[in-house]
């Protein structure tokens, strides 16, 4: 029925519009005085709507070419997400410039590398501390030569003859608008599908960050082709708050965004962003599993410490949810009885707890990222959120399978998006095709031609395979982390991962088990959840560290393990991969200390070889292992952590094979 839904008005405005200032043009004309951006500042919603954006946009724009950037530039953005710095990339377009906006809690090392691999000759930044960041490692960037700078608390008294305020800049734009409108709309109306749009760095999660070439093409393609797949329209509300150098913001908030002429909400803060959700109720909404897990684990911390029928309530309803809710959201068949009960519980629980999580309005959630615990999707679709999941890349424009309404399941992620061709390699690794796939990456050939042969078909890297009647795509894990046990079955850590990130007390888990005779696990606990249910127990504690080496605390991650092997024990693929000892690491992985990416992926290359000695532990079957680790604290400054690790021993459940045997 998705054609049923007036989609009209965006698709025929925009035909002719072949890139992002285009679509601007077109909004700033046919949406004038509909809401483009919305910014809360001071704990106010400032709010401009496309045709004062569109001014933003142009003065910016003289004021770059004021500057002296020429097309084919490649202009730095680094701040969190802000209208400046969307209206920064799309003016950095109009002039033929190319945008690479980079993650703004990235080290200065970090910036240094991508800064000095695109040649960055401009750097618009947020604040003091991303300067300071800039300037640490001046010597090193050889082609910068103006940094622009949004916020300028701080900045008074440094050398302002390469340091320009963004406003200052949009006033030079002004002021040199009969000088340079002609040089600017010839830049802009050269612009067409084959122009480069933006350049988005990997996270890196196996070497150096590369730089993904995306083209007017790939973008506009994807939103479009995506936006008609979930039915988006003029009237959505969207969140900008995930990093703005990860793909999905730059979809979600300029591609998406500028094809239906949605407005784009931005936070505060981070510290204010749960607020501002609550405040704007969005109706289009994407999250990577971490922000829905972490949603899920305050819900559970309240809940313990609610009133007896409080907690009651909240338990009895959630059976309700969890039996029938999708039903319910599918429009599958679900008993009279059955539906005034989940009224009820909407009445009472689900309807307060949406709207306490800022999810009362959501029309289309999407998670993806990494994969989601299936008991975690299940939790917020049994609400009535429409959550599905998507599989994408950075090289797709996002987008390779989608999750139709109607066919959400928890574990695939759907079928190919529209215009994308999927299909499965002898040795089980996902390729694609389609009009999001990326140009190539930036002086890299070499990499370029390992990933898109010359079909135009991209090696994911990740292994899975399609279900047979369904269509539907199931990823088992990234290839080169699917391994197999010394007995050679199949080995998938993301699998086990999931599971055991499900219960709110873990926050991140590393499983081990390739050529092994057994699996083991790192485990991270998390500080809020375990320290809420140390305050409850009178449990005393003066650090991370100390919390996570409690007798108790290792007594109740046993546990969870435990039942995550009895949950595997039922499944005849993976009840091998069961774990047998886990030890709980002195310190929360970081991407500071290298041991993530800046998307909160594990990096294992790292971990197996930053922590041998507890891996080595974990299977010569020592009880305790005594370890030193270099840690990198908020300032920059290097230091060391020691501790003596307990290795628990945890117990496995009977193979589902071995029961049957038994019977």
């Amino acid at each position: 029925m998705r054609e049923e839904k007036d989609l009209a008005q965006p698709s025929q405005a925009a035909d002719g519009a072949r890139s992002i200032p285009a679509l601007l043009q077109r909004n700033a004309t046919r949406f004038a005085d509909r809401h483009a951006y919305r910014e809360k500042e001071y704990g106010i919603w400032q709010t401009w709507t496309w045709a004062e954006a569109a001014g933003e946009i142009e003065t910016l724009a003289l004021g770059l070419i004021n500057l002296g950037v020429n097309e084919g530039d490649f202009i730095a953005i680094i701040g969190r997400n802000r209208p400046h710095f969307y209206w920064a990339m799309v003016a950095a377009q109009s002039v033929g410039a190319i945008p690479v906006p980079l993650y703004q809690d990235a080290a200065a090392d970090e910036m240094a590398y991508v800064m000095d691999h695109c040649g960055a000759r401009f750097a618009i930044v947020e604040d003091q501390e991303q300067v300071d960041k800039l300037i640490e490692v001046q010597d090193r960037l050889h082609k910068l030569e103006h940094m622009i700078y949004v916020d300028p608390r701080g900045l008074r008294k440094y050398d302002h003859h390469k340091l320009h305020r963004f406003i200052d800049i949009q006033e030079q734009g002004r002021a040199a608008h009969y000088e340079f409108i002609e040089d600017l709309k010839a830049r802009r109306d050269k612009l067409d599908y084959d122009s480069v749009c933006v350049m988005l760095y990997t996270s890196g999660t196996t070497g150096k960050p590369k730089g993904v070439v995306l083209s007017n093409r790939n973008i506009i393609e994807a939103s479009k082709s995506s936006a008609e797949f979930d039915t988006l329209t003029v009237d959505e509300e969207a969140l900008a708050y995930l990093p703005m150098a990860w793909v999905g913001d730059f979809i979600f908030s300029i591609g998406q965004a500028y094809w239906c002429g949605f407005c784009v909400n931005c936070p505060e803060s981070a510290d204010t962003m749960q607020t501002d959700l609550r405040e704007i109720g969005p109706t289009y909404y994407f999250a990577p599993p971490r922000v829905f897990e972490t949603q899920l684990t305050n819900v559970m911390i309240r809940m313990e410490d609610a009133s007896r029928f409080k907690k009651w309530l909240f338990d009895h309803f959630m059976a309700v949810a969890r039996r029938v809710g999708p039903d319910i959201l599918d429009g599958k068949p679900v008993s009279g009885m059955d539906r005034l009960r989940y009224a009820l519980g909407n009445l009472f629980v689900y309807g307060p707890l949406k709207d306490t999580l800022g999810l009362s309005r959501v029309r289309v959630g999407y998670t993806a990222g990494e994969a989601i615990g299936p008991e975690i999707f299940d939790f917020y679709r049994s609400l009535g959120i429409n959550l599905k999941q998507l599989y994408g890349q950075t090289e797709a424009s996002v987008f390779i399978t989608l999750q139709p309404d109607g066919e959400v399941r928890s574990d695939t992620v759907g079928v190919p998006a529209p215009g994308v061709e999927v299909r499965i390699g002898e040795n089980g690794e996902v390729f694609y095709r389609g009009a999001g796939t990326f140009e190539y990456y930036y002086k890299n050939a070499e990499s370029t031609q390992k990933t898109k042969d010359p079909d135009g078909w991209v090696a994911t890297g990740d292994a899975g395979f399609f279900e047979e009647g369904s269509g539907h795509l199931r990823i088992i894990d990234r290839a080169k982390d699917v391994g197999k046990m010394a007995d050679g079955k199949l080995f998938a850590p993301k699998y086990v991962e999931n599971k055991l990130k499900f219960f709110p007390n873990i926050l991140e888990a590393v499983v081990f088990g390739n050529d092994r005779s057994e699996c083991t696990a790192f485990v991270n606990i998390d500080l809020t959840a375990v320290g809420n249910w140390a305050e409850r127990n009178n449990i005393g504690y003066a650090s991370y560290q100390e919390l996570a080496g409690h007798p108790e605390v290792l007594e109740m991650i046993r546990g969870h393990v435990e039942e995550v092997n009895r949950s595997l024990a039922d499944d005849p693929m993976l009840s091998h991969c069961q774990v047998h000892r886990f030890l709980v690491l002195h310190k929360e992985l970081d991407a500071d200390d290298g041991e993530m990416t800046r998307t909160r992926k594990v990096r294992r290359g790292v971990i197996s070889e930053k922590f041998e000695d507890l891996l080595v532990a974990l299977y010569d079957g020592s009880e305790e292992v005594y370890t030193t680790t270099e840690v990198t604290y908020e300032d920059g400054r290097k230091g060391s952590i020691s501790a003596t690790l307990k290795i628990v021993p945890v117990g496995v459940a009977v193979e589902q094979t071995a029961k049957v045997a038994a019977e």
